[in-house]
């Protein structure tokens, strides 16, 4: 397999490496992840994370495996385990489906490793897209506010929302980002902090909570967030606290946009009502990492994911078009 290199993945002869977000902003380990059973556990850990990355993720490692000289059925078998190994991102199932195709056609073990290849390439195409499209609706001046992480940690190439405030900075028109934190994994404090930092944007961190605050004091003045899978009315799930930061930012009369690929429409999900949405352990939301903050036997509910309803996206960013809500509750989606 050729040498493919991302900010949180990288391709070398016979192995593929993923940064350890868990481990992020202090520590910057990288994760053998050639063989599957290895990658689907860093998956659950969110070791590799990000719909758009651990699709890309998973179709090297299996093109790794096959590479290493995994028979057909072992083959088959790691494919399933990893199509499997998160239930809300459909990214990772269109390229496990993708990968499945190429083998019962009965391919050559090259033409399984140009597959994955390709995926790669694709999603860094696919996050350039975006980028120019979406970064075209910010105006000169502006603040936008961002959730979770949706920059070049979670994809190929420069991200999704964070890939759009990305270019909108380069073009001069970002004044600054407001991140949320994003409890309980803190990803917009370990990772989308840490991905400005590095690009040297002006941000400001926040707590969940205080964006209502901002948004009343005319201090945001478009929200940019990624999203995890897009049902096919425009309903999309993203990390849990978009939905409550859609209502908020409807309320305030503030645009609101969803920023994903192409990979991540599935038109076969009618609407979010039909979207699985993953529940994770209940130890993730009592604290972090050694620390635990809540009683050990309090119950906890814990979704990874909320669905936020079309009816408050004001328009979805693609690579391929960028919809309103209007074109969205049409069926617009339908039609690209």
């Amino acid at each position: 397999m050729k040498e493919l290199h991302a900010l949180a993945l990288k391709v070398e002869p016979g192995r593929l490496w993923i940064l350890d977000q868990t481990r992020l902003p202090d520590e910057e380990r990288w994760l053998e992840g050639h063989e599957p059973t290895v990658m689907v556990g860093h998956i659950q850990r969110l070791s590799v994370r990000g719909a758009p990355l651990i699709g890309v993720a998973a179709a090297l490692s299996l093109a790794c495996f096959a590479e290493a000289g995994a028979s057909e059925r072992a083959l088959a078998e790691a494919c399933a385990a990893l199509r499997g190994a998160r239930p809300t991102a459909v990214n990772l199932m269109w390229a496990m489906d993708r990968m499945k195709g190429v083998m019962d056609a009965g391919a050559s073990l090259a033409d399984l490793i140009r597959e994955a290849e390709a995926i790669f390439d694709e999603d860094v195409a696919l996050c350039e897209a975006m980028a120019v499209r979406g970064s075209a609706l910010v105006q000169p001046g502006e603040s936008v506010l961002t959730h979770c992480n949706a920059g070049a940690l979670a994809t190929a190439g420069i991200g999704t929302a964070v890939g759009v405030i990305r270019r909108a900075f380069e073009l001069g028109k970002l004044r600054q980002v407001l991140v949320d934190e994003t409890r309980p994994l803190l990803q917009g404090a370990r990772l989308t902090a840490w991905e400005l930092l590095r690009l040297d944007i002006p941000h400001t961190l926040i707590t969940d909570s205080m964006a209502a605050i901002l948004m009343r004091e005319g201090r945001v003045q478009r929200v940019l967030v990624g999203a995890d899978r897009v049902a096919a009315n425009g309903d999309f799930a993203n990390k849990v606290g978009t939905y409550g930061l859609a209502v908020q930012a409807a309320h305030h009369g503030i645009p609101f946009h969803p920023v994903a690929p192409w990979t991540t429409v599935d038109l076969d999900c009618p609407d979010g009502r039909a979207i699985p949405i993953e529940e994770r352990r209940a130890e993730e939301v009592r604290g972090y990492g050694d620390l635990r903050w809540a009683p050990a036997a309090s119950p906890v509910f814990n979704p990874a994911f909320d669905v936020t309803p079309v009816a408050l996206v004001t328009s979805l960013v693609l690579d391929r078009a960028v919809l309103t809500g209007d074109q969205l509750r049409e069926g617009g989606l339908s039609q690209l």
